[in-house]
């Protein structure tokens, strides 16, 4: 079996275990989506869900938030932690939008990346979840699931990953793909606790089950 043939068999047995599946944080408009992967930095996605309740109340949309002060910001974000950075990058992100793009989030991975705040990780989860455009999101979980699966030797740097993967997994699967990452490396693979790999849909074709695979 080689390297791409493993990651289609990996793709379809996720796609049967977890057949619905999309990203965790809650978002009705592409701004909101971009407001809350950058306070889920170092934050789980659950208590910014929460937390951007407060936030969209007071300020609900583009305009108002781009207005808002960054102090005012972080006092409702604060407890999603390093509230002073994430307030300071939300305010000057959605003077962008408001000034260069009338608003709305750009559909352009470059772009993605120049505003403040936002890196790889959150700009293909743009492009993946809101243009619908492929995309491979490296978060915690996709980087330990595919070094521990083989899909990837031994890389921790979330670029490094992403373009290992870019070479094996088809693009229209890319974005569902990194999802069902996600969902599997909670209630499975876990990373605090020992993985369960007695009940992985995984197992027998996993690295750390001792399965290789041609070069």
């Amino acid at each position: 079996m080689t390297k791409k043939e493993w990651a289609l068999e990996v793709i379809e047995r996720l796609k049967k275990e977890y057949p619905d599946v999309g990203c965790t944080l809650e978002y009705d408009q592409a701004w909101k989506l971009l407001v809350g992967v950058r306070l889920a930095a170092q934050c789980t996605d659950a208590r910014v869900n929460i937390v951007v309740e407060d936030l969209y109340k007071k300020y609900p949309d583009v305009n108002a938030l781009a207005q808002a002060e960054p102090e005012e910001i972080e006092a409702i974000v604060r407890p999603c932690g390093l509230g002073k950075s994430k307030a300071r990058d939300i305010s000057a992100c959605m003077k962008i939008l408001r000034d260069q793009y009338n608003g709305k989030v750009p559909d352009d991975f470059q772009a993605l990346l120049k505003l403040p705040g936002v890196g790889r990780k959150s700009a293909n989860l743009i492009m993946g979840d809101i243009f619908g455009k492929p995309a491979i999101v490296t978060d915690t979980h996709c980087i330990r699931l595919v070094n521990r699966i083989g899909l990837v030797d031994q890389i921790k740097e979330p670029k490094k990953v992403e373009m290992e993967l870019w070479k094996i997994i088809p693009g229209e699967e890319g974005s569902d793909f990194c999802h069902r990452l996600v969902f599997h490396g909670r209630e499975v693979c876990t990373a605090r606790t020992i993985p369960h790999c007695d009940r992985c849909c995984l197992s027998d074709i996993c690295q750390k089950n001792g399965v290789t695979l041609q070069k």
